[in-house]
């Protein structure tokens, strides 16, 4: 066993780390999956690249066989530890553990490589040009910008790049970042009066990895930042690739310059896919995860009622054979049926595709006023009323976190993470928060209709 970090001192460190592996995991997951299976999860200690982790018993079997390589590919993103042991909830390090040592990478998760992705009309464009430029860095496209709403591959390629170039590139370094990371480093570097360091890091690399540029908006030190970087690499000759959910023309409050730099080189937009590459993702997905059991009917009915994002589709899956391992039961297409309709809306089902028109169905069903709903009013009836609306939200538009934030009267994303796993945890555990959910939701479908 690697020597284990033991050392009460750094119990902070290690709760840190762990929130990072955890704003990672959510980003990897449904809310119902993390509350489920990934929330009891508690650090326990850090090694020589292992983070070890405790389990409830009724979890850690299904966590270890299930989610280890998700596990390991969250703690390697945000804390450069590859691997992750789950270990009995009464686990504890030996006495004699020593500190651990520092544990270099790039940031990358091994699971995602272009083999393990599902290609389709709607991403065929995308995933050529991220296989161009994995394959001659700096000489297709630089830079290359890659748009999408959440959960269509845009993660997952960013990956497959740095992958192959760490294994076929002969040498080229490479870096991957969220600019929530790239933000936090640079700021800390102030702090610590390090610039240099950090422009080290980010500077001295053949291949950049960029994830979530839209998240720059606003932040006007680091944006400058990071357009200083841009150009030091380009100029350098090093390749530069990028995510955002949206085209550079539409990141509200990015400055120009950095626009017109994203719009230099190529642009390629991910689209949710079809039926038949819903199917194949279902299938890949199963097959991986040695789903064995899971008949193509059932795959049928998850593909039916998911339509918009590859990381809910595969979520819903996972949810689907969850509840059937609970129940001892196959997980058959009724089973399947009886749990997405809780939550997942069938694709032939009239949808609302719009904020304004949930807030304006949530403020009537709850007898309240659309002002009430935005203002910063606590009583309980108000705020159960916001966090449903912002629940469905979530669930019923394309609009990010921050985007449905900034029309909940500025409200901050993290807000809006909070409400949605609130109320996706009282409908699995409370009918009467289900009903009210399920109510307001058919309502919405009948207004939507009525429009129509």
């Amino acid at each position: 066993m690697p020597e284990i970090d033991a050392n009460p001192d750094s119990s902070a460190e290690l709760g840190e780390v762990w929130d990072a592996v955890r704003r990672e995991l959510r980003s990897e997951v449904t809310e119902v999956t993390f509350h489920i299976w990934l929330e009891p999860l508690e650090p326990a200690a850090r090694g020589a690249g292992v983070l070890y982790v405790r389990a409830p018993e009724h979890v850690r079997t299904w966590v270890e066989e299930r989610f280890a390589p998700l596990l390991s590919g969250a703690a390697m993103r945000a804390a450069g530890i590859p691997r992750v042991e789950v270990v009995d909830h009464d686990w504890h390090p030996p006495a004699h553990a020593t500190a651990p040592a520092h544990e270099p990478g790039a940031g990358l998760n091994p699971r995602y490589t272009f083999d393990q992705f599902v290609i389709s009309d709607g991403n065929r464009l995308a995933h050529a040009a991220a296989l161009s430029v994995a394959e001659m860095p700096a000489q297709a496209y630089n830079p290359l910008f890659i748009h999408g709403h959440p959960g269509l591959g845009k993660t997952h390629l960013l990956h497959a790049i740095g992958n192959y170039i760490q294994a076929y590139g002969g040498g080229l370094t490479v870096r991957y970042a969220t600019v929530e990371e790239f933000t936090a480093a640079f700021v800390r570097a102030v702090r610590t009066r390090d610039t240099a360091a950090f422009r080290e890091r980010f500077r001295d690399v053949d291949v950049l990895l960029v994830d979530d540029v839209q998240f720059l908006a606003e932040k006007l030190k680091t944006e400058e930042e990071f357009f200083h970087t841009f150009n030091a690499l380009y100029d350098a000759g090093s390749q530069l690739v990028v995510t955002s959910d949206r085209r550079p023309r539409d990141i509200e409050q990015l400055e120009q310059r950095l626009r017109e730099r994203f719009e230099h080189g190529l642009i390629a937009e991910l689209e949710p896919p079809g039926l038949d590459a819903r199917m194949a993702i279902l299938r890949k997905r199963a097959r991986l995860d040695e789903l064995d059991g899971v008949p193509d009917e059932t795959l049928a009915e998850v593909a039916r009622h998911v339509t918009s994002s590859v990381r809910i589709l595969e979520g819903a899956l996972i949810r689907v054979v969850a509840y059937a391992s609970l129940r001892g039961q196959d997980p058959s297409p009724d089973l399947a049926r009886e749990v997405l309709d809780r939550l997942h809306p069938r694709a032939d089902a009239p949808r609302v595709h719009t904020v304004d028109d949930i807030q304006e169905a949530a403020a009537e069903a709850f007898g309240i006023t659309r002002a009430e709903l935005l203002a910063r009013d606590r009583t309980p009836r108000v705020a159960f009323a916001r966090q449903v609306a912002m629940y469905l939200a979530r669930e019923l538009t394309a609009e990010t976190l921050p985007a449905i934030g900034r029309r909940f009267g500025g409200r901050n994303h993290t807000t809006v993470l909070h409400a949605h796993k609130r109320i996706a945890r009282e409908m699995a555990e409370d009918r009467e928060t289900l009903a009210t959910v399920e109510s307001l939701r058919r309502r919405l479908g009948h207004n939507d209709a009525d429009r129509r």
